[in-house]
Order: structure tokens, then C-alpha cells, then sequence
């Protein structure tokens, strides 16, 4: 048989493009050795925001009194915890199971590997069998980094150093947790391990923590985190790992040591590209980031073969990849779609929690476009006083000083991730300030903060 499409990764730009594909009368098959759903499903995006919905709930039990609710014996327990996500984690997967065969997408558990050209398009190994595909989509995600530094892999190779995949496969809760990046990643797990009760140190290259976010949000976040017991080295650059021991130095060459029960290394992802046989069809790649080089309609340098998700290299998100995928099957029925980038959200799932969309301030002056920037505290919102006893957060909304178009949208404070989907729909349909000020949100709920900070910030 030969397939109209076959998809190689099962993660959320695989196995949501198969599906698409599959309901719209395409002939496809899914190749995937490990489980479906990929990282985001089984070792990130829904592991640990179930772990993390319990730490909230175990911060609200403790905090209860705030509410006038007094909880005398609220206990954390570990393994239940961990158990429930593997619960979720399998519900899930089950549930990508049934997608699949609902929309008549074949799939094998096995890796693949594009061996090269056929009459017909391409021949695709797997196990001891071989396939043939008019199309292909390559979503072959991506791996956790780890770099160079000294006694880094041998500490992975004892246990004393982790992964997420690790840590998030154990259901131990180290007494002292040393995280080597204050990436998303990290901060989320640095939130989740000192919420249930481990001393956490953060090394951070760089002088913020989260990266590409709003440079403000991120400094109230980190000054919480930080009252909360947390502990910062920020603008640091790690040199060795001993044993349990992290060796730093700050900017001015100065060394310091911390110890950890775990070391948690989560300095980024980079692209899976080996092993999958790029080279036998001569797929462009490119070097910074590295992965993948595709166009906006998620075509690579070779005629019939796509590309979607992390192993492009550029945008490391589930809810992008599930988008490039959808407009990779377009591109191949032959329907008109562009993948935009602009109006992408971010979201750091911690306590409370950060979001943003479109540009930050500190992208708008690097890019030299003049801004207006309206700010208010989340306080401003009722229902946010109401289930936030003393909460901090702050709501920015950034527009073009001369079109008044709405730029970008950045959120401290719960519900953020919700929230943000609203900014999602303003700055992708370029809607401006006046607009968006005559829309009517629904009282009492915390995303009036955003029409609150349109006519008050």
C-alpha cells in the first residue's frame, strides 16, 4: 500500500496533523516508538501541570485560614501524587489511541526512518518492514540539552543528576534540589519541588530567569519565588558538577559551590534530527537554531516532505506544533495557510502563574517600534481580590503609539493561562485599543483585568 502521508512522531504536531489528515481522506500512517502524545503528553506539558495542581491545592490547604478555612493536617503524599500522574498521563494516551482510530490513521509502534526515494515518493523502514508515502511530515520533537560541563554526564549516569524525564518519572521529593536553568522548565519545577517541601537553588546564565518573557513579570515572579524560600545565582555560568556539589562562578569570576540532593540540569531542548535518515533524501537544515529549515507553509527544501513542531528548532511549544502540523496537512490538500508566528502565547504554568502573547517591551524597543504600555495590578479585577488572600500580579497590554493596534499582552497572576487565550484572539486579528475596549467580558471573573488596564493603566 502506499500512503498519501506518513507522519514520523506521535507528539502534538504528529498525531495531530495524522488526525486531520486522516478525517479529511488521506491515507496515513503514524510511526512512533515510544508512546503517543510524545514529550509534551508523556514526560512535560501534562506530567508536571498535574503534579503542579497538586502542590497548588496542598498551597491552599495550607494557606486555607487566609479563607477562613482552617485545614490542621494537610500532608503532601508523594507516591499518590506521582500515581495520579501516571493516571492522566495513561487516560491521555488512551484517549490519542481512539483519535487515531476513529480518524483511520494506521499506526506503528516502531521508529522509522526514511531510507529514501520510491517511484511513488518515499520508503520509510520500520521494524523489519518497509512503507511507502507519497508525504511526509517530520515531527520528531526534540531532547533535553546537556552541555559540556564537567562531571555533568557522569552524574546523570549515578543518578545524582536529572533530567525532567527523570525527576518526573520519580516520585521522590528530594530534601535539597539544585536547578542548573531558569527557563520555563526549571522555574516550573523549581515551584513545584519547593511548594511540596525541598530547599531549592536556581542557577541561571542569564540576569533574568525565564528567558524571552517580560522582563518585569519575571522579576515579580522570581521576587515571590524568593519569599518563599527559593534561592537565586543569577548571570552565572556553571563549571563543574562534584558529586552532589554544583560549581559556579558569577560575571566577575568569583567561584561558589551549592549542594543538592538532586541536580536538576534544565538548560533547553534541541531538535531530534539523527537517526531518522535526513541525509538519504538531503533535507536542509538550518544552524541557528538547528533543525529542521521549513517555509511558512511547513515545507521543507525537498519536494513532499514537511515539517512540524520542536524539530524545526524554533518554536519548542505543543500548541505550535499542533498548528504547524494543521497547516502542513493544508498545504498538502492543497488548501491556503500560513503558519504566523506573532501571536504565539507563552505560558510558565507556576504560583502564580505568567502568560504572555505577542511582543514584550523589551522586543518592541530592540525592533525600534515606539509603544504605548498600559499596566494595572491584577488587584484591580474583584474576582482576582476574592481567591487571591494578598495576591501580587499585574496585567501589561502593549500597543503601537501610532496605530494604536494591540501589540502584545503579558499576565502575572491566576488565571493567567486562561486569560491569555482572549489576548491570543486581539493580537492575532490586529485589533486595536478602541476595539478591544468596546468588547464586553463577563463579571465577576479575572479577565476584566484586561479591559480594566485598557481604560485604567
Amino acid at each position: 500500500m502506499i500512503y498519501d502521508l506518513a507522519v514520523l512522531g506521535a507528539g502534538p504536531g504528529g498525531y495531530v496533523a495524522a488526525g486531520r489528515a486522516g478525517r479529511a481522506g488521506l491515507s496515513v500512517v503514524l510511526f512512533e516508538g515510544r508512546e503517543l502524545g510524545g514529550v509534551c503528553l508523556n514526560e512535560g506539558c501534562i506530567p508536571t501541570k498535574t503534579l503542579l495542581y497538586s502542590a497548588k491545592l496542598y498551597h491552599y490547604a495550607q494557606e486555607g485560614e487566609k479563607y477562613g478555612v482552617s485545614v490542621s493536617d494537610a500532608i503532601f503524599d508523594a507516591p499518590a501524587v506521582f500515581k495520579r500522574k501516571d493516571k492522566v498521563v495513561k487516560k491521555l494516551t488512551g484517549g490519542v489511541r481512539v483519535q487515531m482510530r476513529d480518524a483511520g490513521v494506521e499506526v506503528i509502534k516502531e521508529f522509522a526512518v526514511i531510507r529514501g526515494r520510491s517511484a511513488a515518493g518515499f520508503e520509510i523502514a520500520a521494524g523489519e518492514n518497509v512503507y511507502e508515502a507519497r508525504n511526509v511530515l517530520l515531527c520528531t520533537g526534540s531532547e533535553a540539552v546537556v552541555p559540556p560541563i564537567p562531571g555533568l554526564r557522569e552524574g546523570l549516569a549515578d543518578g545524582s543528576v536529572v533530567t525532567s524525564r527523570e525527576i518526573l518519572a520519580s516520585a521522590g521529593i528530594p530534601p535539597r534540589l539544585v536547578v542548573i536553568g531558569g527557563g520555563v522548565i526549571g522555574m516550573e519545577l523549581a515551584g513545584f519541588f519547593s511548594a511540596v517541601g525541598s530547599e531549592v537553588t536556581v542557577i541561571e546564565m542569564l540576569p533574568k530567569i525565564l528567558g524571552p518573557m517580560d522582563g518585569e513579570l519575571s522579576a515579580m515572579l522570581q521576587a515571590q519565588y524568593a519569599r518563599r524560600g527559593v534561592q537565586f545565582f543569577l548571570g552565572c555560568r556553571v563549571t563543574a558538577v562534584e558529586g552532589h556539589e554544583v560549581v559556579f562562578e558569577d560575571a566577575s569570576g568569583a567561584v561558589s559551590r551549592v549542594s543538592g540532593d538532586k541536580i536538576l540540569v534544565s538548560v533547553g531542548r534541541r531538535a531530534a534530527l539523527d537517526g531518522i535518515g535526513l541525509d538519504n533524501i538531503g533535507v536542509e537544515l538550518c544552524e541557528r537554531p538547528r533543525g529542521v529549515k521549513v517555509d511558512a507553509q511547513m515545507r521543507t527544501s525537498v519536494p513532499g516532505v514537511y515539517a512540524a513542531g520542536d524539530v524545526t528548532g524554533f518554536s519548542m511549544l505543543a500548541h505550535t506544533a499542533s498548528r504547524e502540523g494543521e497547516v502542513a496537512v493544508n498545504t498538502i490538500l492543497g488548501i491556503p495557510d500560513t503558519m504566523r508566528y506573532d501571536a504565539v502565547p507563552g505560558v510558565v504554568y507556576t504560583l502564580p502563574e505568567v502568560a504572555g502573547v505577542g511582543l514584550t517591551e523589551e522586543e518592541a524597543s530592540a525592533r525600534g517600534i515606539d509603544v504605548k504600555v498600559l499596566k494595572l495590578p491584577m488587584a484591580f479585577s474583584g474576582r482576582f481580590v476574592a481567591e487571591n488572600e494578598r495576591g501580587e500580579g499585574l496585567c501589561k497590554i502593549l500597543a503601537d503609539a501610532a496605530t494604536d493596534v494591540v501589540l502584545g499582552v503579558h499576565l502575572l497572576g491566576n488565571p493567567a493561562s486562561e486569560i491569555i487565550s482572549a489576548a491570543c484572539v486581539a493580537v492575532s486579528q490586529e485589533l486595536t485599543v478602541s476595539q478591544l475596549r468596546k468588547v464586553i467580558l463577563p463579571h465577576p471573573t479575572v479577565s476584566e483585568i484586561l479591559k480594566e488596564t485598557l481604560f485604567e493603566g
